[in-house]
């Protein structure tokens, strides 16, 4: 229900809503004269979606074209950038944490996933369809373009030779570039990129989960509305 209460505020045009009876009256409340909602059995609900399903509501909305990334970079800020990051779980989780810590888009290279599959929908709790987003120029020519907007573009990576995380002093302007678990940023990404950053981590520990770690710099750098 809670991805369903960000479609309802977001800017995407709600096609129908499919609900279980037990939670017909509260999907009819939320949706309105937006949509029609069809109402089933749990069972029908499940075989219809083709997937165990528990939560009692589903819902398809009508995809629009992303923005021009030059039209979300103006407004400077902080801003994240993915490459090849192709789990849907962890794209997911990553929306919802920009969200979380204020970042003002999140740009995907074309190798990363898509961010309106619907699981990376409701791991996100619906921020997919909230926080702004665009895709950029295959990285790390992609690049260009953020400097351009004058930000400054930190590469997340384990790399002891990287800065640790607490001696970065942040711009106003600021691209974080993760890239996927196990394989992590391509080497022609860490090259581009205008400084790397890394989290000091317990021995032992190689690395953080993608999202968890955008969490923790995102956290770090401060957001925007305060401390």
């Amino acid at each position: 229900m809670l991805a369903l209460k960000a479609l309802v505020a977001s800017p995407y045009r709600i096609r129908t809503v499919l609900a279980a009876a037990r939670r017909a009256d509260e999907a009819r409340a939320l949706v309105g004269d937006r949509a029609p909602v069809a109402v089933r059995s749990d069972a029908e609900v499940a075989d219809i979606a083709g997937f165990a399903f528990h939560r009692g509501v589903l819902a398809s909305a009508d995809r629009r074209a992303p923005p021009e990334p030059g039209t979300l970079l103006r407004a400077g800020g902080t801003v994240v950038v993915t490459e090849g990051l192709n789990d849907h779980e962890n794209l997911g989780a990553l929306f919802r944490n920009a969200a979380a810590f204020g970042a003002a888009a999140v740009l995907l290279d074309p190798t990363t996933a898509d961010p309106l599959y619907r699981r990376s929908v409701r791991v996100s709790l619906g921020h997919a369809l909230r926080v702004p987003w665009s895709r950029t120029a295959p990285l790390p020519e992609g690049l260009g373009l953020l400097r351009d907007h004058g930000f400054t573009v930190a590469a997340l990576t384990p790399a002891p030779s990287a800065e640790p995380l607490r001696s970065v002093a942040w711009p106003e302007r600021v691209a974080l570039v993760v890239g996927a678990e196990g394989p992590g940023l391509t080497e022609g990404t860490l090259a581009a990129a205008d400084r790397r950053v890394r989290i000091p981590l317990a021995p032992g520990v190689d690395s953080l989960n993608v999202a968890t770690a955008a969490a923790v710099v995102l956290y770090a750098k401060g957001a925007p509305w305060g401390a």
